[in-house]
């Protein structure tokens, strides 16, 4: 299946569309995606704006969600920012004004976080009251206890 990304006039992504892959095939067997444009355009008139996106985030950067955008000049979709004080950085990946805590991505999670966008900073979402187990299983902590993963 083929997925196509329904843009207004600036180019804000307003739904995502399912495209059999056998409407954009060609007589060589070859995808086109303006096949599957003009099929889209067909149904939902001609004056409509599609892109082809991939739900694999193999082509143009990532998957088109609504509310995104699509940056015609760097041919990639770019998805609606975390929170509103987040802004884009130099790889179109959105980034909080104040760094994330060291201890962010720490493995084993000892402590975990969230975003508080009216203080602009990060808050203790939970934090683990006991050492992790070191039986070398996987665990995670889950109302107030170490839990072994299930595989």
């Amino acid at each position: 299946m083929a997925h196509f990304a329904k843009l207004d006039e600036n180019n804000v992504v307003l739904s995502v569309h399912v495209v059999n892959n056998d409407i954009i095939t060609d007589e060589n067997g070859d995808e086109q995606e303006s096949l599957g444009i003009a099929f889209l355009q067909g149904l939902h008139g001609d004056d409509t704006n599609w892109v082809q996106t991939s739900y694999n985030a193999n082509v143009r950067g990532s998957y088109a969600s609504k509310g995104g955008t699509y940056n015609a000049e760097k041919d990639k979709f770019i998805r609606p920012a975390d929170y509103p004080s987040w802004t884009l950085d130099e790889n179109d990946v959105w980034q909080p004004p104040v760094d994330y805590p060291a201890d962010y991505d720490a493995i084993p999670a000892l402590k975990g976080y969230i975003w508080n966008e009216d203080t602009t900073s990060w808050d203790t979402a939970w934090e683990a009251t006991e050492a992790y187990p070191t039986d070398g299983k996987s665990y995670s902590w889950i109302d107030g206890a170490w839990v072994e993963d299930s595989e």
